[in-house]
C-alpha cells in the first residue's frame, strides 16, 4: 500500500518595490540609510523584494508622493515584475496613498504600516499586543475615508471595504470604541508599573536600562548581565516585549536591569505614543546603557538616532554609558563616544567584567562617598549596606572588633 505525501505547505510570497524619496527639505535623517532598513523591514515582513526606484525632489509631491514621470517609471517596473505590493519608505497621507493605490492598482504600504505589522508579529505579551492594536487603529482612524486596498495589510476587517460613508461612521465609533477600552486596559498596566517603580525607589533599588537601535545587540547583553534566556536573534525588532531582572554586582550590590523595544530611524509617533508606557520603564532608570552595533556601516547614525529620541523622550539628563558591541566582526579603529564607554563582544567571556567594571564605575559616578564604622554585633547593618549600597573597602579590626566599610549609596 502506498504512502500518501505530505501536502506542499511552503507559503508564497508577495512580490514588492521599494519608493523613496530623497527631499531636500527633510534632511534629518541619511536617505540611503533609510532605504536600506526599508529593505530589512520588507524582507522581515516576508516580502520579496524585486527592486528599488528613487527619486531626489525639493519636497514631496502633495497628490502622488513622487513626481508624474517617476511614477510612470514605477508603474511600467511594477507591470513588467508583476509586483503586488509598493512599499514607500514614508507615512503616506490619505490622499497620496489612495492616488498611488488607483494609479498602480497594486497594494501600498507606507513605512509606517510595515513597522506596525512587523510588531504585530513580534507582540507576545497582552501588553504588547494591546500596544501594537492601539497604534494600528490609531494609524487607521483619519485614512478610512478614501482608502482602497492600500489598508490591506492590516488584515482586512474594519475600515477595509469601504462601501460608503455610513459603514465609514459606524467604522470610526467602532475603532473610538476600542480604542477607548485598550487605553483603559493600558492604563492598568501602566499603573501596575508605577506601583512597582515606587517600591523600587522607596527601597532605593539602583535601576540600569538597556536602549539602543533594533538589532543592536540589548538582548544579548540583557542574557548575559542577567543570566537569561530571553529571544535573541538577528532580527529587527527581535524584542519588542520589556523585561526586568534583578542583579548583583561586586558580590552583593543589587540593582535592576531592562531591555528595551530597539529605535530606528523614522519610528513612527503613533508607536512612540502607544509604547509610553514600555519606554516609561526606561525614563525611570538611574542608567541608560546604550548598546551601539560597531560593526554596522552606518553605526554612527544609529548611534545620533537614538540619543535624538532619547532627547525627544526627555532621557537625556539620565547618565549614559556606551557599549560599542560586535568587537569581533569589526576591523577598524576602536570606536568613541563623550560618554564613558568600552568596546566588546557579548561573545568574549572576558569582554562581560569590562561591561560590569563600566557600569560599577558609572553607578559609583552617581552616588555619593560614605564610611561607616559597625560593631561586629551590628550584622544586619553590614548585610543592608553591602546588598543596597557599592561597597568599596571592607575592613575587620580585631583589636576592637569593628568593621569599617567605604563605600557609595544613594544621594
Amino acid at each position: 500500500m502506498s504512502q500518501l505525501k505530505p501536502l506542499e505547505t511552503k507559503q508564497h510570497k508577495e512580490t514588492a518595490c521599494l519608493i523613496g524619496v530623497d527631499s531636500e527639505e527633510d534632511q534629518t535623517f541619511d536617505f540611503e540609510s533609510t532605504m536600506a532598513e526599508l529593505n530589512a523591514l520588507s524582507h522581515t515582513c516576508q516580502l520579496d523584494v524585486r527592486g528599488q526606484i528613487t527619486q531626489n525632489r525639493h519636497q514631496f509631491d502633495h497628490k502622488y508622493y513622487v513626481g508624474k514621470g517617476k511614477l510612470q517609471e514605477i508603474n511600467e517596473f511594477v507591470t513588467m515584475n508583476d509586483i503586488d505590493v509598493v512599499v514607500v519608505n514614508d507615512e503616506l497621507t490619505t490622499a497620496q496613498s489612495k492616488h498611488l493605490n488607483d494609479t498602480l492598482n497594486v497594494k501600498i504600504i507606507d513605512r509606517t504600516q510595515l513597522i506596525l505589522e512587523i510588531f504585530a508579529l513580534r507582540a507576545k505579551s497582552k501588553e504588547g499586543k494591546l500596544q501594537v492594536e492601539y497604534a494600528q487603529l490609531d494609524y487607521l482612524l483619519p485614512r478610512l475615508q478614501g482608502h482602497g486596498k492600500s489598508l490591506s495589510r492590516l488584515g482586512g476587517g474594519i475600515g477595509t471595504r469601504g462601501p460608503g460613508e455610513t459603514k465609514l461612521e459606524m467604522d470610526r465609533r467602532h475603532i473610538r470604541t476600542r480604542m477607548n477600552e485598550i487605553k483603559h486596559q493600558l492604563q492598568t498596566v501602566v499603573n501596575h508599573r508605577e506601583r512597582y517603580r515606587n517600591k523600587r525607589i522607596q527601597n532605593e533599588v539602583f535601576h540600569v536600562a538597556l536602549v539602543g537601535y533594533t538589532n543592536a545587540g540589548k538582548s544579548s547583553w540583557f542574557n548575559t548581565l542577567a543570566d537569561e534566556t530571553t529571544y535573541e536573534k538577528d532580527l529587527l525588532f527581535a524584542t519588542l516585549d520589556p523585561k526586568t531582572r534583578r542583579i548583583q554586582i561586586n558580590n552583593g550590590f543589587n540593582l535592576i536591569i531592562s531591555d528595551t523595544v530597539g529605535f530606528i530611524q523614522k519610528l513612527p509617533t503613533t508607536l512612540i505614543a502607544a509604547f509610553k508606557s514600555t519606554l516609561e520603564e526606561a525614563k525611570g532608570a538611574n542608567l541608560l546603557l546604550h548598546v551601539v552595533d560597531a560593526s554596522h556601516d552606518n553605526y554612527k547614525t544609529q548611534y545620533d538616532t537614538v540619543n535624538r529620541l532619547i532627547k525627544d523622550l526627555d532621557m537625556d539628563t539620565i547618565p549614559q554609558a556606551v557599549i560599542f558591541n560586535k568587537k569581533d566582526l569589526c576591523t577598524g579603529e576602536a570606536p568613541i563616544s563623550e560618554h564613558p564607554n568600552v568596546f566588546v563582544s557579548s561573545k568574549d567571556q572576558s569582554d562581560i567584567h569590562h561591561v560590569k567594571d563600566l557600569v560599577f564605575d558609572c553607578i559609583k559616578d552617581t552616588l555619593d562617598y560614605y564610611e561607616e564604622t559597625l560593631s561586629s554585633s551590628e550584622a544586619s547593618r553590614l548585610y543592608f549596606l553591602k546588598q543596597n549600597t557599592l561597597v568599596t573597602n571592607l575592613e575587620f579590626n580585631e583589636a576592637d572588633e569593628t568593621y569599617t566599610i567605604q563605600g557609595y549609596k544613594n544621594k
